[in-house]
């Protein structure tokens, strides 16, 4: 379907040209005085220095031409030019009907195209603590919208699994169990497919590990060698490395799951190793890497550039690898195995200056097809009222599993209290559970993605969690009132078969329509951007809306059988809109609340 606003401008621009005018003069806005318009167009005022007119005597001949229109309604020529309208109310009936019955809704986007989004980027064997929460949230979203808009979206977890992180925990595991069978050089059979540690064993054996070769030399330089020898292929690291990723996974999914987070591929930084010295020939072979200062580097800095863009390092001087290495090297296996249009990075703003770096070397050595597009989505820090980084409240970093936790007692306790005040309602304990589970999924997800991605925001509980103003259970609890009433309409046996949603009788109803009229706009809007706020901010309009038409309109106890259908079927696209918006940030809505 075609963008109501593009209708209506067109509409405008017919009436402009059949006036004599430029037809580029008819754009339309919105307006920004709802008390006097629904619509303006201040074409007029641009036109008057070309035809050299007044801009009124212009914009009086156009709203002449548009009396007939079946279009808009109301219009008004206002002085020194402006042109005031309404859309009309058969109009926007016939568009909203036509919605309902369209595939998505109307949204027409452009072909698919395959694209791999890179976003959570865990530690293996470290939990997932809430500085990861962002990269998954928004990374998910993004992932959902781009598939809503029928691209072909792969999304990856690339996984930390590479370095003196991995050393370290073989150092502490060989220290604490020296018999096992992966550090005897001779053997030569298969090795175990359980792993010798759990996920807590495993949690605990990095931090102390860690803390050991900050203050023993001799174990930094064991863990280092355990590295090395890791990276270059010995046989029982290479079994361990394996049961660690095995393990480790296991739990991240299960804690991702808990997000409503999840990956088609979860791939790490070793998968890509094998790529690296293929790659890092050819880009010696074509002229691009030399050596500076012992390091292996490639310059990337452009005549147009305004600032300093220090060379991209591929190897450090000792022969070591960097994050930069592994990156370029996950895209040369991606280019290979998916051959995308488009990659996406959904990291921490900070890294911007990297990525510009590593973009710039994968374009100039010829790992990305010059048509393939490189995007980078920088997030913004998630802090505490205090505007510092996200704390628990002995000042440390908060475990993702215990974020979720708290603020899943805290929502059943406001649903159980919630209940005392309605009879008969009859929610079980255990359905209480889940519904508090998908409202304060809903309340962090929503929290977070209202916010632009790129900025800094306010972590705020108390606020996030509240029934009332700009939030996920705000949102929820109007699609629970949707259900309710839909419920208690077909419960009655009524027939609405063969109903259309006729012209509105309020303005409340129209305001209600206007709204949902905005729908393929904004998803397409968020999709060209990568923008999940807009769509936050879409839901809580047309929530608002709706909430005003139902408090203004008996919808039950009207008469008229025409005029209910009507409402029940302007019910029906609000709920599936809502709840097609809140499925592509991540949520869900519950049946009661």
């Amino acid at each position: 379907m075609e963008k109501l606003l593009s209708i209506i401008s067109r509409e405008i621009g017919d009436a402009f040209e059949a006036c004599g005018y430029e037809r580029e003069l008819g754009r339309v806005t919105v307006s920004n005085r709802p008390d006097l318009c629904e619509y303006q167009c201040n074409g007029a005022m641009a036109g008057a220095k070309k035809y050299h007119k007044a801009p009124f005597m212009i914009a009086d001949e156009v709203a002449e031409k548009l009396q007939s229109s079946k279009v808009v309604k109301d219009v008004a020529s206002v002085k020194p030019g402006f042109l005031n309208f309404n859309l009309d109310n058969e109009y926007l009936a016939s568009y909203i009907n036509q919605m309902k019955t369209s595939k998505k809704h109307g949204i027409e986007l452009s072909a698919p195209e395959k694209i791999v989004i890179d976003y959570g980027g865990p530690n293996v064997a470290k939990p997932l603590h809430v500085g990861h929460l962002r990269s998954a949230i928004i990374g998910e979203s993004v992932k959902r919208i781009l598939r809503y808009a029928g691209n072909e979206v792969i999304g990856d977890a690339h996984l930390g699994d590479w370095g003196l992180q991995m050393g370290l925990i073989i150092t502490e595991l060989k220290e604490r169990k020296p018999d096992l069978v992966y550090f005897d050089h001779e053997y030569t059979g298969e090795y175990p497919e359980e792993a010798p540690f759990t996920i807590s064993e495993l949690e605990e054996i990095y931090p102390t590990a860690s803390k050991k070769s900050k203050e023993d030399e001799a174990y930094k330089e064991a863990a280092m060698q355990a590295t090395f020898e890791l990276q270059h292929g010995k046989r029982g690291y290479q079994a361990l490395l394996k049961h660690i990723l095995n393990v480790s996974v296991t739990d991240l999914k299960r804690n991702y799951a808990n997000l409503n987070v999840s990956f088609e591929l979860w791939k790490g930084e070793s998968d890509a190793q094998p790529y690296i010295p293929d790659m890092v020939q050819k880009m010696k072979d074509d002229g691009f890497a030399y050596i500076s200062d012992g390091a292996l580097v490639v310059d990337v800095k452009e005549d147009t550039d305004t600032k300093e863009i220090p060379p991209c390092m591929i190897l450090k001087s000792d022969g070591a690898s960097l994050y930069n290495t592994t990156d370029l090297a996950t895209m040369v296996w991606r280019m290979k195995d998916y051959n995308p249009d488009e990659i996406i990075y959904v990291v921490d703003k900070r890294q911007e200056l990297y990525f510009t770096q590593v973009f710039r070397c994968a374009r100039k050595t010829g790992i990305v097809k010059p048509e393939t597009e490189l995007k980078f989505l920088g997030f913004g820090t998630m802090n505490g009222k205090d505007g510092r980084p996200f704390k628990t409240r002995d000042g440390g970093v908060m475990r993702l599993e215990h974020l979720i936790s708290g603020i899943n007692e805290e929502m059943l306790a406001k649903i159980q209290e919630n209940q005392k005040t309605k009879e008969n309602l009859g929610i079980s304990t255990e359905e209480a559970e889940n519904t508090a589970k998908m409202v304060a999924l809903a309340a962090i997800k929503f929290g977070d993605l209202s916010n632009q991605a790129s900025k800094d925001y306010i972590f705020d509980i108390d606020r996030f969690t509240s029934f009332e103003g700009n939030t996920g259970p705000y949102i929820l609890y109007t699609i629970v009132r949707i259900k309710s009433i839909l419920n208690k309409y077909h419960g009655l046996g009524k027939d609405d078969s063969g109903a259309v949603i006729g012209a509105a009788h309020s303005k409340s109803e129209k305001d209600l329509m206007l709204e949902l009229s905005k729908f393929n706009a904004v998803m397409e809007s968020a999709f060209e951007e990568t923008a999940p706020h807009k769509i936050c901010s879409y839901i809580y309009d047309l929530a608002n809306a709706f909430n005003s038409f139902y408090h203004g309109t008996k919808i039950m106890s009207e008469e008229n059988e025409t005029v209910q259908k009507s409402y029940i079927r302007l019910l029906e696209l609000t709920k599936s809109v809502l709840e097609t918006c809140i499925d592509v940030l991540g949520f869900s809505a519950p049946e009661r609340m």
